[in-house]
């Protein structure tokens, strides 16, 4: 996002003239979408530190992305205000603005590499089920965090270790002066990772449609073989089986297909009993994927979507900028697609509130204890 400061002005040509109906509304709409970010994504982070239902893998990664949305409303929308509330001039140190650009790449990379980050983990847990810890986070997934971040200040690194500093700078102007790094920094922040993360949930779908067909074949076996038991006394054969061990639900494995017939705390669950944990001490366990956790991954390419729908445009109008330098984009493009990759840091906590019914518990059970 901090590569969006080259949109406030091209080489060394002043900013474009604004009048102070547009210093107001850009001062109002920041201020207002500061709060929005700040109160939207604490309460996620909130919710997933004391609602024991909400402690899932799943929504650490989505902590990881509201505390990359809480740093931007933080260290980096305050200064954006301010500088939009000037007409477009930034009037404070170069330093200062080396260091607001820096942390604008870095958030947005972070925010997206996070969300590239939650797909590689769901489809993990989809495709490749063993030893998959659902309910506390692990070593795989404290890397895989960890890794989003570092990566995010490797691509926003080099401004601030000089890259701006070139000896015709203006220092009326906070943008980015070197167009390499500008194409070099979308491409890593957004080019490469949207289609990896695309690839990712389109195979996470197919999984769970493969899952969805074994559990809707392994009730109708459950539902077969209660019926013939019920109708039909059991053999000598079948009775001595009840005998020796738990009943299964034989036509659903005469099928050929995995799983076993049960509820999990009230939730149908598709289970693989044939696979196991390669660590000694666990025992027999089984990779399940349940009603509820279905429900949380269908929130997230709504996420995704809306990722894509607020920062493609910009990444979009920001790379042509470097890259064709007789296009002519009207400064009211970009500030309206700058604007636009901002609002999205305060959509994702409605998108929780309005999908997930265990968010949108909490945060109705927070809002009676306040009102």
């Amino acid at each position: 996002r901090g590569q969006r400061r080259g949109a406030m002005g091209n080489g060394t040509a002043g900013p474009p003239p604004a009048g102070p109906g547009h210093s107001i509304a850009a001062l109002v709409l920041g201020i207002l979408l500061i709060l929005l970010i700040v109160g939207g994504n604490g309460l996620v982070c909130l919710s997933v530190c004391t609602e024991r239902a909400l402690k899932t893998t799943t929504n650490y990664f989505i902590v990881s992305l509201a505390v990359a949305d809480l740093l931007l409303a933080l260290l980096v929308l305050p200064l954006y205000v301010y500088s939009e509330f000037q007409g477009g001039v930034w009037s404070l140190s170069t330093v200062l603005c080396d260091a607001l650009m820096t942390m604008d790449v870095m958030l947005c990379t972070a925010s997206i590499f996070n969300l590239c980050a939650i797909s590689v983990d769901r489809f993990i847990a989809v495709q490749i089920p063993l030893n998959y810890n659902r309910r506390q986070i692990d070593l795989r997934q404290l890397i895989l965090i960890s890794t989003t971040w570092i990566l995010a200040f490797a691509v926003a690194s080099p401004v601030i270790f000089g890259l701006n500093n070139v000896p015709d700078r203006d220092p009326s102007l906070c943008q980015l002066e070197d167009d390499n790094y500008i194409v070099y920094s979308s491409i890593c922040s957004f080019f490469i990772p949207c289609p990896i993360m695309l690839v990712l949930y389109c195979g996470m779908f197919q999984g769970l449609k493969r899952w969805e067909e074994a559990r809707k074949a392994k009730l109708r076996g459950c539902i077969y073989g209660a019926s013939r038991k019920l109708y039909h006394p059991p053999s000598l054969m079948e009775r001595e089986q009840t005998r020796l061990g738990p009943p299964e639900c034989s036509p659903y494995a005469r099928a050929g297909l995995p799983g076993e017939c049960g509820m999990s705390n009230g939730i149908q669950t598709v289970s693989y009993p044939h696979l196991r944990y390669p660590h000694p001490g666990h025992g027999r366990k089984r990779a399940k994927i349940n009603g509820r956790e279905r429900k949380a991954m269908r929130v997230l390419p709504v996420v995704v979507g809306a990722f894509l729908f607020c920062w493609t445009p910009f990444f979009v109008v920001h790379i042509t900028r470097a890259l064709c330098k007789s296009c002519s984009i009207p400064p009211q493009v970009t500030s309206t697609v700058t604007w636009l990759g901002y609002v999205n840091s305060a959509l994702n906590p409605i998108i929780y509130t309005v999908f997930n019914a265990e968010f949108r518990n909490f945060f109705r059970k927070l809002l009676q204890l306040f009102c």
